[in-house]
């Protein structure tokens, strides 16, 4: 277990260490396609030394002892690359990501308190992983990095306190260590354990808070030890990058430059950054909500009020509106987070999958600096690895078989992002066989999911969303990850449950694109609000392209469906109360027409009347209001009334 006087610092080294660690595993990926001539290696190299280097010291700090052992073994596997220059062979990449594997779980387990020692079966693969590389040589034994704490000798502490020297100490921390004031408690630690710590800036409880103006330490010792080993002890401890050591002969009290630093002056806060829960600013968009629910509400009473006094009324309640605005923007902000969080650990899946299956696989991506709201990040994180996992086992083919159909023996994977006015496009592209339209008619209709007729019926792009069918999969084999029918509904489903879209191209022998239409955020949206007869109904602005007026009667038809021309092309208008089975208002003559995204393409809702834009709180459906198709959530307008918001690709038959 750690420490009681390191247990302020958990937290933050779990943080620091598992982001370590991530970026150690995406570098070793990145190396072992380095070493295929893509870029250069030693940069590379040089960087996963580091991050190694890193992991081990922080853990020697927070006196972890089994993770600093993988990593110390770790770190000596990458030395030997980084002085040779020879590219990393598969086994040596092997057995560093499952030393980073194996660091990552015992760091989670550290973060719940634990100290867990290192996997014995682990350390002598890391061990002859070393020794295999230098020719058979057993390797040297790991040097500790931080010996255990310096203690008095008996004689040491006999010595009288009149032969006892002080000694003024200061101590710089490394500027690339990412927990100076860890380091800097270190320090005091050790000084406390040779002598008596008189004097000390910052004081131990503003290090353990996590301050530590300019990365400096300074403190007053008294020590029967000489200079030299106060400076040794000092110099073994991690990221230190200086240690001065003064000896007092005249001054029993601190010297004046001691004595003028006693009070830290504030350390610079420009570049200030705060770590906050999720489910804080979860609870932020709650409440930001809640606002803009209760100023519509009050907009809406104010109508009742007397005209006089109106406007002062009216004034005050646009200022607050503006207000709430702004912080929910605010608040949209600190939630949006770069999709690299999900991206990143892509190309290692990729990875060790095609490994696993026999394939080689090149992963690129792009984009991944774009940002998107962590609600919506979350909820992609498994169909997005779904479907790279899909990609690699069902869509790339063997390398003798590409070789054979004149591709090069590395397929390629591709997954990049782009904004698209409020949306983003995630691309999800492989180079491999693509997909087969016949066969998914085929295995849809032995699945029973469509009938041979309206199979028949589809054309080619239409039949490739068959494979988001429950169970519709045209792999040859099963496996725990083959075939792309096994799980594409659950991919859609998630997609669209947060508001997105799934389109799936493919032609075959060229490869696959999986295309996810994502809002930029959930929760707060503007919808556009529509009346069908009584009912008032919003549909999301997102996917709204515009709206026309015309006589649906006079239209002409194609397959018994009104054909509205829009934007060059022909849009079927669908007459919303029918899709709903609710009543409309009587009468004939020009219908406003609402064009938005349908289900793989656009469609024209005809309502009776548009009655215009407002920012909704969107709640989740309970059920079993979440099972009806076409219904995705719920708002409140501001006179209290519940508005449905439609599912538009849900809609219709």
């Amino acid at each position: 277990m750690v420490s009681q006087d390191l247990q302020r610092y958990l937290g933050l080294f779990v943080s620091e260490s598992t982001d370590k660690l991530q970026k150690l595993g995406q570098g070793l990926v990145r190396l072992e396609a380095a070493g295929r001539g893509e870029e250069p290696l030693a940069p590379i190299v040089d960087e996963m030394f580091r991050h190694a280097h890193s992991v081990k010291g922080m853990s020697a700090s927070m006196e972890l002892e089994g993770i600093k052992e993988i990593a110390h073994r770790a770190e000596g596997l990458l030395d030997h690359f980084r002085k040779t220059g020879d590219a990393l062979d598969p086994a040596s990449v092997d057995l560093l990501l499952a030393a980073v594997d194996a660091m990552t779980g015992m760091v989670e387990r550290s973060g719940a308190g634990e100290n867990p020692a290192a996997p014995a079966e682990l350390l002598s693969r890391l061990d002859a992983g070393v020794a295999r590389i230098h020719g058979g040589a057993a390797p040297a034994p790991p040097r500790p990095e931080t010996p255990a704490p310096h203690r008095p000798t008996p004689a040491a502490e006999q010595v009288p306190l009149g032969l006892r020297r002080r000694y003024t100490i200061e101590v710089e921390v490394a500027g690339t260590c990412p927990v100076p004031a860890v380091r800097g408690f270190l320090v005091l630690k050790k000084l406390s354990a040779l002598g008596a710590v008189l004097e000390a800036t910052p004081a131990a409880e503003d290090l353990r808070a996590g301050r530590i103006p300019d990365r400096r330490v300074k403190a007053l010792l008294e020590s029967g030890e000489p200079p030299a080993a106060v400076e040794k002890a000092l110099s073994q401890i991690s990221d230190i990058a200086t240690v001065q050591v003064k000896e007092e002969v005249h001054h029993p009290t601190p010297p004046p430059a001691v004595a003028a630093t006693a009070q830290p002056r504030e350390p610079e806060v420009g570049g200030r950054t705060v770590r906050v829960r999720v489910e804080l600013l979860d609870s932020f968009l709650d409440a930001v909500g809640e606002l803009i629910l209760a100023t519509a509400r009050i907009r809406e009473v104010g109508k009742s009020i007397p005209e006089a006094v109106r406007p002062a009324l009216d004034e005050g309640v646009d200022r607050l509106q503006s207000a709430v605005k702004d912080l929910h923007d605010k608040v949209m902000t600190a939630r949006m987070t770069p999709l690299a969080l999900l991206t990143d650990r892509l190309p290692r899946v990729a990875r060790d999958l095609a490994r696993r299956v026999g394939k080689q696989v090149e992963v690129e991506v792009e984009g991944a600096e774009i940002e998107i709201d962590r609600a919506i990040l979350d909820e992609l994180a498994d169909p997005l690895t779904h479907l790279v996992r899909n990609a690699v086992d069902h869509g790339l083919e063997p390398s003798h078989l590409r070789e054979l159909s004149g591709k090069p023996a590395t397929g390629r994977l591709s997954v990049s992002a782009r904004r698209e006015r409020d949306r983003v496009i995630l691309d999800v592209v492989d180079d491999g066989r693509g997909m087969d339209p016949e066969a998914l008619r085929q295995a849809a209709v032995a699945r029973g999911a469509i009938s041979a007729a309206a199979a028949a019926a589809l054309s080619d792009r239409d039949a490739l969303q068959l494979a988001c069918l429950p169970g519709v999969s045209t792999a040859d084999r099963v496996t725990d990850i083959s075939g792309r029918g096994v799980g594409m509904d659950a991919v859609k489903r998630v997609v669209e449950a947060v508001g997105g879209a799934l389109e799936l191209v493919s032609v075959r022998g060229h490869g696959t694109r999986v295309s996810l239409r994502l809002p930029l955020t959930v929760a707060v949206q503007p919808v556009l609000l529509v009346r069908v007869g009584e009912e008032v109904l919003g549909l999301p602005i997102a996917k709204v392209h515009g709206a026309a007026q015309a006589d649906t009667g006079a239209l002409e038809r194609s397959r018994g469906e009104p054909m509205l021309p829009y934007d060059g092309g022909l849009v079927p208008v669908r007459e919303l109360s029918a899709l709903l089975g609710l009543p409309r208002d009587a009468g004939s003559g020009p219908r406003q027409v609402v064009v938005a995204d349908g289900d793989g393409a656009r469609v024209g809702l005809a309502v009776d009347a548009l009655l215009g834009q407002e920012e909704a709180v969107l709640k989740p459906l309970g059920r079993p209001l979440d099972l009806v198709s076409g219904l995705s959530a719920v708002t409140v307008l501001g006179n209290g009334r519940p508005v449905f918001i439609l599912d538009v690709p849900r809609l219709g038959p």
